[in-house]
C-alpha cells in the first residue's frame, strides 16, 4: 500500500458467512475472501455493519480475522471494525483486532448516544490509543445519527494514526473541502457515488457491491486514474443497476444472498434482527444481477 492509498483501492466490506444454525462458517469465509481478492478487491473490511458486527462476539471476530488472514496471506490489507457506542467495548475490539493480525482499524462514530463533538473526539482518541495500527474513521450519520464535524476532523487529522476516512455522508462537495484541508486519504462509503468521490479527490472505495463487481469497480477507478473520463462514466453507468439491487434492503442481506447465488458460500443465514432474503426478494436480486450480467 502507498501513502496515497494507505489501505488499497477497492476494499470489500465483507459479509460474515454462517451455517444455517447461526454459527460462523470459517471455511466459507476463507473461500469468500479468496474469491473477492481474485476478482479485484485489494483489501477486506471484516466485522463491519455488512459483516453483522453488532451480533458477532469477540472470539468470533478474532477467529474470523485469523481465518481470513490465513486464506489471503500477508499482502492483502485486512481491516477490522471497532464500532460501538460503548467506548471501552470499541477499544477492546481494536486491541483484539491487532492481536489477531489486522492491518488497520475501521473506527466508527459512536451511534445512538449522540455525544458532543468533544465526546466523539475522545471516543476516537481512546480507540487510537489502544493499538499501534493506522485507522480509517467511518462517518455515516444516516446510521449513527451523528456526523463528524469539521472541527473534529481537523483535530483528529493531526493524530499520527488517523490516515483515512470512509465517507458515507453522501456529501461530495463537503468531502472535497475536507480532503483539501486535512490531507487524509478519502474512501467512498457509498457505492453509487464512488465516481463522484473519486473526481473530488477520493482514492478508493469501501464497497458492498464489490462482492459481485470488484473487477468492474477496479476498472472504473483505473480508468479515472488514467484520465479516461468516458470509460469511467461507461463503467459507472453499467454498475448502477447492481448498486440499486444491492441496496434494495439491507446491504448485508443482499450481499450475502448474491454471493450465495454465485455459489461462493453455502448459506444465506443471518443473525437477528437481520433475516435472509425471502424467496421473492432473493429472486428479484438474482434477476437484477442477471440483467447487469453479473456472473461468477
Amino acid at each position: 500500500m502507498t501513502a496515497h492509498r494507505p489501505f488499497g483501492t477497492v476494499l470489500t466490506a465483507m459479509v460474515t458467512p454462517m451455517h444455517e444454525g447461526g454459527a460462523l462458517d470459517l471455511e466459507a469465509a476463507q473461500a469468500l475472501a479468496r474469491f473477492l481478492v481474485s476478482r479485484g478487491s485489494d483489501g477486506l473490511v471484516l466485522s463491519g455493519t455488512t459483516g453483522e458486527a453488532p451480533t458477532t462476539h469477540a472470539p468470533e471476530k478474532a477467529d474470523l480475522l485469523h481465518a481470513v488472514r490465513e486464506a489471503v496471506g500477508p499482502d492483502v490489507t485486512v481491516l477490522t471494525g471497532a464500532g460501538s457506542n460503548d467506548t471501552a467495548h470499541a477499544v477492546r475490539m481494536a486491541e483484539q483486532g491487532e492481536e489477531a493480525g489486522a492491518d488497520g482499524i475501521l473506527a466508527l462514530t459512536p451511534y445512538y448516544s449522540k455525544p458532543t463533538q468533544a465526546g466523539v473526539v475522545a471516543h476516537f482518541r481512546a480507540i487510537l490509543g489502544a493499538t499501534g495500527l493506522p485507522a480509517m474513521l467511518y462517518d455515516i450519520p444516516g446510521r449513527t445519527a451523528l456526523a463528524i464535524s469539521d472541527e473534529s476532523y481537523d483535530e483528529l487529522a493531526a493524530h499520527p494514526r488517523v490516515v483515512a476516512v470512509k465517507d458515507a455522508t453522501g456529501n461530495v462537495s463537503q468531502a472535497k473541502e475536507r480532503m483539501a484541508r486535512t490531507g487524509l486519504a478519502w474512501y467512498s462509503g457509498d457505492d453509487p457515488l464512488t465516481l463522484d468521490f473519486l473526481r473530488a479527490g477520493a482514492v478508493g472505495v469501501v464497497s458492498v457491491s464489490s462482492h459481485v463487481v470488484s473487477r468492474e469497480i477496479a476498472a472504473m477507478i483505473a480508468a479515472h486514474d488514467a484520465g479516461d473520463a468516458d470509460e469511467a462514466d461507461r463503467i459507472h453507468a453499467s454498475l448502477l443497476p447492481v448498486h440499486a439491487a444491492m441496496f434494495t434492503g439491507p446491504g448485508a442481506t443482499n450481499a450475502k444472498s448474491a454471493v450465495h447465488h454465485l455459489g461462493v458460500i453455502g448459506s444465506r443465514a443471518m443473525r437477528l434482527p437481520l433475516l435472509p432474503n425471502n424467496p421473492a426478494e432473493h429472486d428479484a436480486l438474482v434477476a437484477a444481477l442477471a440483467v447487469a450480467e453479473v456472473a461468477a
